[in-house]
């Protein structure tokens, strides 16, 4: 069952179950779907547009939960918190700090890439092999470390 055709089923039975948070939630990933299909002038998205649109919700979440953290509101970030949780189940399994090494470490290889300023040919190669599947700052971050270092 392809993601939007989820959202469908999944929408309906939070309606059914009264789940308004989960229906909320549910509805803005639909109207941001909607969005980016509108922006792709009514091209229907691809597993790649829906990743991306989902990927940027998670970072907004993130963010949104940092901020309201700071300014002392636990009530806001914990209701945050929760429709974080939502919006990842859409996503696919997030790599495991060892698997996503190997998989930098084998990009830094095939790159050629030996100090940080090769970075943006590193993240040229890497970012498409992990684009939902593992958060970018932390890749932009591992990846640093692991120029700075000696392989």
């Amino acid at each position: 069952m392809s993601i939007p055709e989820r959202l469908t089923a999944e929408l309906k039975e939070a309606l059914k179950s009264k789940d308004e948070l989960r229906v909320s939630v549910i509805r803005m990933i639909k109207a941001s779907l909607k969005n980016k299909e509108i922006e792709k002038f009514g091209k229907l998205t691809t597993d790649d547009d829906i990743l991306s649109v989902l990927s940027s919700m998670c970072k907004q979440q993130k963010e949104s939960i940092e901020q309201f953290k700071l300014a002392g509101r636990m009530d806001l970030a914990e209701k945050e918190g929760k429709e974080l949780k939502i919006i990842q189940s859409y996503m696919p399994a997030q790599l495991t700090p060892q698997e996503l090494d190997n998989i930098m470490i084998s990009t830094i290889k095939e790159a050629g890439a030996s100090s940080p300023n090769d970075i943006g040919k590193v993240m040229k190669l890497l970012m498409p092999r992990v684009k939902g599947i593992a958060d970018g700052k932390i890749v932009n971050e591992r990846v640093k470390e692991l120029l700075s270092s000696s392989l």
